[in-house]
């Protein structure tokens, strides 16, 4: 398994294909949401993903500020059905949340998380900041790491 990091110019033409596709499989077709996956705000952030074999095992993009939110984000975590189970996401985010709060010196981040993984979230000292709400069909809750909110 090899980890990446890599800003939205640093994606050759090939990872960026191999993204989207897990994107759109795994948030579209596995969860069946129709919404817009290509958003805007891939060129604004970094992307963390693992690979084994020239697939896409794991995936998260990590948004600046601003983004989406005044606090820095975390987005679009996934890992691939045929990777499930081995402890990818846990790995991941702890490189998503050091790359924000070491490398990038981000006092807060800010999540949307799907409700039946607020226990994982919390695993790694996020809180919800909302009540549970509908998001494209899907029981949601926003959540904070940090900060006073």
């Amino acid at each position: 398994m090899q980890w990446h990091l890599k800003s939205f110019e640093q994606l050759s033409g090939d990872e960026l294909y191999r993204i989207l596709r897990e994107r759109v499989g795994v948030f579209m077709l596995e969860q069946n949401c129709l919404y817009p996956e290509i958003d805007g705000k891939d060129p604004q952030c970094h992307h963390l993903f693992a690979e084994k074999d020239g697939q896409i095992a794991a995936y998260c993009r990590l948004l600046p500020p601003g983004v989406a939110y005044a606090q820095s984000s975390i987005g679009r975590v996934l890992v691939n059905d045929a990777f499930r189970g081995q402890g990818l996401a846990q790995e991941m985010m702890t490189r998503a949340i050091a790359f924000l709060t070491e490398e990038s010196g981000e006092k807060e981040i800010k999540i949307q998380a799907q409700h039946y993984l607020e226990k994982f979230y919390g695993s790694f000292g996020f809180r919800p900041i909302s009540e549970v709400y509908p998001e494209d069909g899907i029981p949601h809750v926003d959540m904070l790491r940090g900060g006073n909110a």
